[in-house]
C-alpha cells in the first residue's frame, strides 16, 4: 500500500475495498476486520472507519450474526435462515399441525448454530403464529385455522 497521511488512510482503504466490491472479489462475504487490518497493517479502529466510510455510502450492510456483506446480497443472518427453513417445511407439510418441533440442542445440532440462534429462529416463528409453545412439553406446529 502507498504511504498516505496517516489521516487519509481509512479512506484509501475504503476505496481499495469499494474497486474490490465492484469487481465481485467479495461474493462470500467481506474479510473479517482482522484481516483487513493485516493486510493493510492498521489498527482495528482504522479498518472499522473504512468498513463505516462504505455503509454510509450503502456499498456494504451489517448482517446480525454473519457480520459485514455487500449491499444487495442474499446473505441473512444465521437465524434467520433457520426461521426460513422451518416455515417452508410447515408451509409443504413436512411439518403438519400439532407436530412437535425438534428440540433447541437437536436444531443447534442440524444448523450448526448456537442455542441462542435457534431459540430466536423458533421465537419469532411463535411471534409469527406458526407455533407454539407447551410449557415443559415442547414447540408444535399450530394449525394453520
Amino acid at each position: 500500500m502507498p504511504s498516505p497521511s496517516p489521516r487519509g488512510t481509512y479512506q484509501v482503504i475504503s476505496q481499495v475495498l469499494r474497486e474490490r466490491i465492484a469487481a465481485g472479489d467479495y461474493a462470500d462475504g467481506l474479510p473479517s476486520e482482522a484481516e483487513i487490518g493485516r493486510e493493510f497493517g492498521v489498527a482495528r479502529t482504522t479498518v472499522r472507519r473504512a468498513l463505516r466510510a462504505l455503509e454510509d455510502a450503502g456499498d456494504v450492510k451489517s448482517v446480525a450474526g454473519v457480520g459485514r456483506a455487500v449491499a444487495g446480497g442474499t446473505e441473512s443472518a444465521p437465524y434467520e435462515r433457520i426461521m426460513n427453513d422451518l416455515l417452508g417445511q410447515i408451509q409443504r407439510g413436512e411439518l403438519s399441525a400439532g407436530t412437535r418441533l425438534p428440540s433447541e440442542a437437536a436444531l443447534a445440532e442440524t444448523y450448526a448454530v448456537a442455542r441462542g440462534t435457534v431459540r430466536r429462529a423458533v421465537r419469532e416463528l411463535e411471534t409469527a403464529g406458526h407455533v407454539e409453545a407447551r410449557h415443559g412439553v415442547g414447540r408444535f406446529v399450530r394449525s394453520s385455522s
